[in-house]
Order: C-alpha cells, then structure tokens, then sequence
C-alpha cells in the first residue's frame, strides 16, 4: 500500500490537493501534527473539491506516535537526498510504503534524515529553485509508484464515460 505522510503541514490549500491525489490514487494519507491549518478550513475543502469524505486518513501528535503505529518501508523526500525518487524499487504492491514529505518552510528535520539517508530523495530540477511545490511534488512521487506497480487496478477510463466521449474516425 502507498502512503502519504505530510510532516506538520502548513498551507491548507497543498494538504487539500494532496488528499485529492490521495483519494484518486488509494493511496492513505498521514498527518502529524501540529497542522498550520483547521482541517475544517474552506481551503482545504475546496482543494479537496467534494471528495474529502473518501479520505483514506490518520493523524498523529508527533512523529513518534506516527513510527510508534506504522510499520514497512519510509522514504524521505528531502532537499538534502542525493537520488532521484526513480531509483527506488517500489514494485511490491504488497509492501507497506510510506513517502514522508516534510513542512512547506523547513521540510523534515535532520534528525529522522540522518539515520536513513538511503532512503532520501530529491526531485532533479534546474539551479534555478531549491523545491517544487509540495502537492506537485507528492503527486509525481505517488505516480512513480503506481507506474512501477501498473497502477494497481486504478482506472484508465472514466468511471462514468458516456459514448459521446469516445472519438471515432
């Protein structure tokens, strides 16, 4: 199973984008707290569009209650990692995985880094900035995955797709 865990997230509109990847993906998604936003904020909703109800969601106090109540496999997508996310095996559809994406402002703090630099990622961008946005940043991580998973019986079609859709010669 894939998991999102945000680390005391910040910007309610990134964190609603983020459940709404979530949900169209299955993927579960984790906060730890303290959040920079009420989860009943208009932001958050209207990012999450009308599908907050189909939120797969955990919160947790800190990071240990998070470790305490998680087990499998934790990558850590960090400014300071020096591998693409592509170079990590995440075919196992069966594997517990957990993404663990770090606060808009200071990301994740080194001391969770440190003892597992090998599971650290960055994004390859240009010089030009130092991180893409959180929520475009979950959504390539996640779909990375599902590739190397063919997309776990996620659907390739509308699930309501009408015949006026279809495109004939």
């Amino acid at each position: 199973m894939i998991n999102v865990v945000l680390f005391e997230p910040e910007i309610p509109m990134n964190t609603g984008n983020i459940m709404r990847t979530c949900i169209a993906t299955n993927a579960k998604l984790h906060l730890i707290k303290p959040l920079g936003f009420s989860l009943d904020e208009k932001s958050v909703k209207r990012s999450g569009v009308n599908y907050i109800d189909k939120i797969d969601l955990s919160i947790y106090e800190n990071m240990e209650d998070f470790y305490s109540k998680n087990n499998g496999t934790f990558y850590y997508l960090t400014r300071y990692g020096h591998k693409p996310h592509t170079t990590g095996d995440f075919s196992n559809s069966k594997e517990n995985i957990y993404f663990v994406f770090g606060k808009e402002s200071t990301g994740i703090p080194k001391k969770y880094l440190r003892p597992n630099l090998d599971n650290c990622f960055r994004l390859p961008m240009s010089k030009n900035v130092r991180s893409l946005n959180l929520s475009n940043t979950v959504a390539i991580v996640v779909y990375e995955a599902l590739r190397q998973q063919n997309y776990n019986d996620l659907l390739f079609d509308e699930p309501h797709k009408s015949k006026d859709f279809i495109i004939e010669d």
